[in-house]
């Protein structure tokens, strides 16, 4: 059975984090490190989503690359996002503490990308599955 309120309200925090991604693009100075952190937590609140949807426990984890191999288990088309969960992998936790590499703008442009990429996909996984009831802008 799937769990349709449980996702519309992943993929309403995971609007929310890429709309305040794009948001912030335009400030200056360009606030890389809270960018990269809003795109990792819309791709990280997608595939808990779609666990969530599948009636799957959903870890208490930022890990990417462990939710996406959940994710995958479920849908193997969930392959093709795995580059982009790479990416964003480390914006989670790393870039909120001293001593992080420094970003740059471009890192910043990126990660909003691969955020929109993977929120690309995940439409089109929602409309293979027939899931009319929820609507992604």
């Amino acid at each position: 059975m799937r769990n349709i309120e449980d996702l519309k309200e992943w993929i309403t925090i995971a609007k929310s984090d890429l709309d305040s991604a794009i948001y912030l693009s335009d400030m200056k100075p360009f606030p890389t490190a809270i960018i990269c952190y809003h795109s990792q937590q819309c791709v990280e609140k997608l595939l808990k989503g779609f666990l969530a949807l599948n009636d799957r426990p959903v870890p208490k984890t930022h890990n990417l690359l462990m939710l996406h191999k959940f994710c995958c288990r479920i849908d193997e088309e969930f392959s093709l996002i795995l580059e982009q969960c790479v990416q964003l992998n480390g914006y989670a936790t790393d870039i909120r503490y001293p001593y992080f590499e420094a970003l740059t703008v471009q890192d910043g442009l990126m990660a909003i990308q691969h955020a929109q990429k993977v929120m690309t996909f995940y439409k089109e996984a929602l409309n293979k599955l027939h899931i009319n009831e929820i609507v992604i802008d």
